[in-house]
């Protein structure tokens, strides 16, 4: 099984390696167009082709572009593979992915990526944080783009790790983005498990009908746990009302036992 520092290590040493040969590449093009002229003035007789040598430089980058395509294959597949469940077969296609070569960065970025993501849904909290945080220390993961689904991998990893200052500086970041309905979704669910965990039970119940509507959008086990920490708040502000009501929804929904085995501070909702 690939470690989270051996994936980091193959990553950052593929990224200077395409790197570099790209600026090779590019310096080679402007010396290949230069060169003729800068002979000629020093009078030196040698005959140098540029358009030959462009053409030349121009086949091995598509080559080497071809070549890239097989990673490119490989990391495309693996997030129907996560969402499957088939993990073992992810593994395999961002390993393949990471050992590859390829002189596209975001291929090797997006590896990282779907390898936090896979180690999230393994319950492996630890080794997906080091891999989001290792993704978003690079300065060409866009805020607004990878940025964003990394983030909050790495806020709900840091939940799970009981890291609250580390969640609550994701979501600081997040909340100045553009999220999509799926990101804003995720968002709401991390930060009602951030909030119930630093007792701000109500700005929890704050639109309240609002996120209960917003949790029928979302799977099963996620909409239950989203019920249930707005119960827990409506029972902590005192809305027996809505506490009672929520509490009915999420048994419905699930076994409140799987609830409290993940979340132990649900208890109270289901004490005697």
């Amino acid at each position: 099984m690939l470690s989270a520092r051996s994936a980091i290590a193959r990553a950052q040493r593929s990224l200077t390696i395409g790197t570099t040969l790209n600026a090779a590449m590019i310096s080679a093009a402007v010396l290949a167009l230069l060169l003729p002229a800068i002979l000629g003035a020093m009078n030196v007789k040698v005959r140098i082709d540029g358009m030959l040598v462009l053409m030349i430089l121009g086949g091995v980058w598509i080559a080497l572009g071809l070549q890239s395509m097989r990673s490119s294959r490989l990391v495309a597949h693996s997030p129907m593979l996560i969402a499957a469940g088939q993990y073992d077969a992810a593994e395999q296609h961002i390993a393949g992915a990471l050992r590859s070569f390829s002189i596209f960065r975001m291929v090797k970025l997006l590896s990282l990526h779907h390898l936090a993501a896979l180690r999230h849904a393994q319950d492996r909290w630890q080794e997906s944080a080091e891999l989001c945080r290792a993704l978003l220390s690079q300065r060409k993961v866009s805020p607004a783009g990878l940025g964003k689904s990394t983030r909050l991998i790495l806020a709900d990893s840091l939940l799970e790790l009981g890291d609250v200052n580390g969640v609550g500086a994701c979501i600081g970041e997040l909340y100045q983005q553009r999220l999509s309905l799926g990101e804003a979704l995720s968002l709401m669910l991390v930060q009602l498990d951030y909030e119930s965990r630093t007792s701000g039970w109500t700005t929890m119940m704050h639109g309240a009908a609002t996120k209960v509507g917003l949790a029928e959008l979302m799977s099963t086990n996620k909409s239950a746990r989203t019920q249930a920490l707005l119960a827990l708040a409506a029972r902590k502000v005192g809305r027996d009302d809505w506490e009672s009501w929520l509490r009915r929804r999420v048994e419905l929904l699930v076994d409140p036992t799987e609830l409290v085995m993940r979340r132990p501070l649900l208890k109270e909702l289901w004490l005697p």
